[in-house]
């Protein structure tokens, strides 16, 4: 898998089921330098970062590479420590259509909700 965040994170395993949609299940490298900086003392992963991730599992989920055309209810609700949480439940339901693929995601640490969005790629 080709991605822009080196190291950020390990695609550990992953679910497919019928009708298109997926669960992965990812850790964060909490000795990444993004963390250096954002924020010394207190990591906090970077909302940017997290869409980026759903992008390069979409990518590697669907075999296109892919640009994002427009996020919709984007909405991160509780805030990812990778010391304290590192390990997270990606959760894609994929649609592909004629104009490029749309993609409904959460994204979980436990049973806590982190992230919740709506995004449309091109190919």
């Amino acid at each position: 898998m080709q991605t822009i965040l080196t190291d950020f994170y390990t695609l550990e395993s992953y679910d497919k089921a019928e009708n298109g949609s997926f669960v992965a299940n990812i850790s964060l490298n909490k000795d990444h330098e993004i963390f250096k900086g954002h924020f010394p003392g207190n990591p906090v992963t970077p909302g940017v970062c997290m869409m980026q991730i759903v992008k390069e599992l979409t990518e590697e989920f669907t075999g296109s590479k892919l640009f994002l055309q427009s996020a919709s209810n984007v909405k991160f609700m509780a805030i990812i420590n990778p010391f304290e949480t590192p390990d997270l439940i990606v959760q894609l339901d994929i649609n592909e259509t004629e104009d490029g693929i749309k993609v409904k995601n959460t994204t979980l640490f436990g049973e806590t909700i982190a992230l919740k969005m709506s995004v449309h790629y091109k190919r």
